[in-house]
């Protein structure tokens, strides 16, 4: 495991938080905030992508030992590791919700492996950070099964999603209301750690564009051009009218993998849309039992149902609107 070579571009080459506290706060100006994991009493691994772990480079006997469990559920860092919290904002059920960040998803690093990829660790349950707003930022077992399994699952299916490493329970609970009818229990806490190339969404350009930062939204364009889409040349402007058009095209494809097998994501606010065409953000998802576009996982969604089945491609256009305004300046 300490062959993970770790280049954290993310954190080399764009503007950071100078206050390193976990405390809610208003972050300008950043990106991120350099937070670290909160320790838990018992980590221990429940379950791990076989597949995914080959890929970073990882054997069976490395998941398998107690330093594993130390570093993916949260008490201690490799080498090479810098732990940040992303700031960005969104559009939340099509109303503007301000800053949102990673209110319970801590990133541990880039991994670069031999064959030139670029995988980002992030754990899902890790602590609270400056962007959970009052929140203990930590994940309950039962919807960290889901999204281990789910993201897995989407993969071979065929669809553009996110991965997942392992899964560990915390050995400590959480106090959670499962169905918001005010009689909360505790529960099993665990931790995911998913991976991607990048978790960049369109929140992350709509916060810097609110602000009137241009300056940082310019150089948040350049850096996600530079790193995730090598491909483009250009001009600036052309080069960003390329960009924009390619996210379109992944994101429609997706939406149409989604389509194709009656998956429906339930919660397709701003802030969980992936620049690259990924499906991110496993919440209360589903799909149809049968032929039904009016239908939600989503019991919060229940009467509105913005994020219905057969909704779906109309809100990516949306959400792709909301891109195209926040880019404009640029």
């Amino acid at each position: 495991m300490t062959n993970l070579q770790f280049d954290n571009a993310f954190i080399r080459d764009l503007p950071g938080d100078p206050d390193h506290g976990h405390g809610p706060r208003q972050v300008a100006g950043a990106v991120y905030s350099r937070i670290d994991p909160t320790p838990v009493s018992a980590p221990r691994v429940v379950a791990w992508s076989t597949e995914m772990a080959a890929m970073l480079g990882l054997s069976d006997a490395d998941i398998a030992s107690p330093f594993f469990a130390q570093v993916f559920g949260g008490n201690g860092v490799l080498e090479g590791m810098q732990p940040w919290a992303s700031n960005y904002g969104g559009h939340q059920f099509g109303t503007w919700a301000g800053q949102l960040g990673d209110g319970r998803a801590i990133s541990l690093g880039e991994v670069l492996t031999r064959q030139g990829k670029r995988w980002e660790l992030q754990l899902k349950g890790a602590g609270s950070t400056p962007y959970s707003r009052g929140a203990d930022g930590r994940a309950v077992l039962r919807s960290s099964i889901r999204e281990f399994l789910c993201s897995e699952a989407m993969h071979h299916l065929g669809v553009p999603t996110t991965r997942a490493l392992s899964l560990l329970v915390t050995g400590e609970t959480v106090e959670r209301d499962m169905f918001y009818d005010g009689h909360p229990q505790h529960e099993p806490g665990a931790i995911v750690c998913r991976v991607a190339p990048s978790f960049i969404r369109f929140g992350h350009f709509e916060l810097p564009a609110s602000r009137g930062d241009l300056a940082l939204l310019r150089k948040l364009v350049d850096f996600t051009i530079r790193r995730d889409f090598p491909h483009l040349a250009g001009s600036d402007e052309n080069r960003y009218a390329e960009w924009f058009a390619e996210i379109c095209a992944r994101t429609a494809s997706m939406i149409a993998h989604w389509m194709r097998v009656g998956f429906v994501h339930g919660v397709m606010n701003t802030d969980n849309m992936s620049v690259l065409g990924l499906t991110i953000d496993y919440g209360p998802y589903g799909w149809v039992d049968d032929f039904d576009p009016t239908w939600t996982p989503n019991t919060t969604d229940a009467v509105g149902r913005r994020y219905r089945f057969g909704q779906q491609p109309n809100v990516a256009w949306w959400n792709l609107s909301r891109l195209a305004a926040a880019i404009a300046p640029l």
